[in-house]
């Protein structure tokens, strides 16, 4: 049963309801005791599908459909999510103790298109979107979370899923998908999973796909810090066979059939490529265990996208695409922000004024003596910092990240993130304390 957030009544009694299920008893046995998996749930996966429908001011959350599919891939030991990033939670309470046995931070599409124009105008867009838990042994509250224009996470959706409810889907595997193992080094549970997904290949060019993975799989394990952590990964690659090669480019009058209807243009930006069948992404990539997703388009058009705890999509036959899908694949893993900027403006609506960005790399250096890299800065650094061609590795707090030239700093002059060929140690710093939260080791 769906529960839609109509008004500012409901959301503030919902808001009340919400804050008195979780006591602050329950909260200080949760940060002192370790869950015990074993106790809560069994090494399945649920995944709830969803709506998210709405513009910048409002967002109603509606109820798909709950499918039972294969082993969970996340770290048993680890199932509350405490890296704080992304503008939505999904949290998990078991029913029968009010416990928080689980929690994962995420963005989507929805969350990009509410800072648009066409959104701040009033037109409502709906988009479908899946969760991923580790599956409940019993009855569960599943909540998402919102954050508002300060950060704050707000309740918005509230649904009591019981796992054994005959309308859950026994969902297997396609027969018509093939999978490649690239490189495996342990079990799901003690390592990170990466999956690479095939899109715009036709099934006469599953040896390209696989080719394409292998490559890209090469080319971020070359990268630091990826390089150094190398054997807590393990990597596969999923085929499905679309019927065209390629993918839609409207502003080209071009458009292709394939498996999940990946367009550039996204957004209205030419440059931005999203997929538009959450759903065939989802059933994909179920035929594997994973921790991200990595899609590879068959196409050379510079068109690519990253969303954090979704997927990334990059142009595997683009000229720039070595660089590229590093980049767009450290929005989705690690939740870290661009670092370039554009014209002499203030903040977008993307980063309001005076509010600290979640993303471990830019900051709005409203407390310089708090600088959340400060162990990365040399003594006697000026902060704010002005680029030193004598020190192009210098650490300090460089303004212009964030899509604006004014008000929004980066750790280092240059970045992968921005126009540097290589990671900053700020962003570094986060792909690490992704891999630590994800593997266990």
């Amino acid at each position: 049963m769906e529960r839609i957030m109509k008004n500012s009544k409901f959301l503030i009694i919902f808001a009340i309801i919400a804050t008195l299920m979780i006591s602050a008893e329950i909260l200080a046995q949760e940060a002192t005791e370790a869950l015990d998996f074993d106790n809560y749930f069994i090494d399945k996966t649920m995944r709830v599908d969803f709506s998210m429908s709405g513009n910048a001011k409002e967002q109603i959350i509606t109820l798909d459909k709950i499918y039972q599919q294969g082993r969970w891939a996340g770290n048993p030991s680890k199932t509350v999510d405490d890296l704080n990033l992304g503008g939505y939670y999904v949290k998990i309470y078991d029913v029968a103790t009010n416990r928080l046995v689980f929690s994962k931070g995420f963005n989507c599409v929805f969350f990009e298109y509410r800072t648009t124009e066409p959104a701040l105008k009033g037109e409502k867009k709906t988009y479908h979107e899946s969760a991923l838990i580790p599956y409940p042994q019993r009855p569960i509250l599943f909540v998402i979370e919102s954050r508002d224009k300060l950060n704050v996470l707000h309740p918005i959706f509230i649904e009591r899923i019981d796992p054994a409810n005959d309308s859950i889907v026994q969902s297997n595997p396609s027969p018509e998908d093939k999978v490649f193992e690239i490189m495996i080094n342990g079990d799901c549970h003690d390592k990170v999973d990466f999956l690479f997904l095939a899109e715009g290949y036709t099934a006469e060019e599953t040896d390209k796909f696989k080719a394409d993975a292998e490559r890209f799989t090469k080319i971020l394990f070359e990268t630091e810090p990826y390089k150094d952590y190398k054997t807590k990964f393990n990597v596969r690659a999923v085929m499905r066979a679309s019927a065209e090669s390629g993918v839609d480019e409207p502003t080209r009058d071009s458009y292709r059939d394939t498996v999940m209807d990946a367009s550039a243009n996204a957004l209205g930006t030419p440059r931005y490529m999203l997929i538009y069948n959450n759903k065939a992404m989802q059933d994909i990539a179920a035929a594997v265990p994973y921790d991200a997703i990595l899609i590879a388009a068959n196409t050379d058009r510079y068109t690519n996208g990253g969303i954090y705890n979704s997927y990334c999509i990059f142009a595997a036959d683009n000229n720039r695409a070595a660089g590229i899908c590093p980049h767009e694949f450290a929005h989705s893993f690690a939740g870290l922000a661009d670092e370039y900027y554009g014209a002499d403006v203030a903040y977008s609506e993307f980063y309001p004024r005076g509010v600290e960005p979640l993303e471990p790399n830019i900051t709005a250096l409203l407390n310089p003596k708090e600088l959340k890299w400060k162990h990365l800065v040399e003594p006697g650094t000026p902060i704010p910092t002005e680029p030193d061609p004598n020190n192009p590795d210098m650490v300090g707090a460089f303004e212009g990240a964030g899509y604006t030239a004014k008000g929004l700093y980066r750790s280092q002059n240059r970045c992968r993130m921005g126009s540097g060929r290589t990671f900053c140690k700020a962003c570094q710093e986060g792909i690490i304390r992704v891999i630590n939260h994800l593997s266990n080791e």
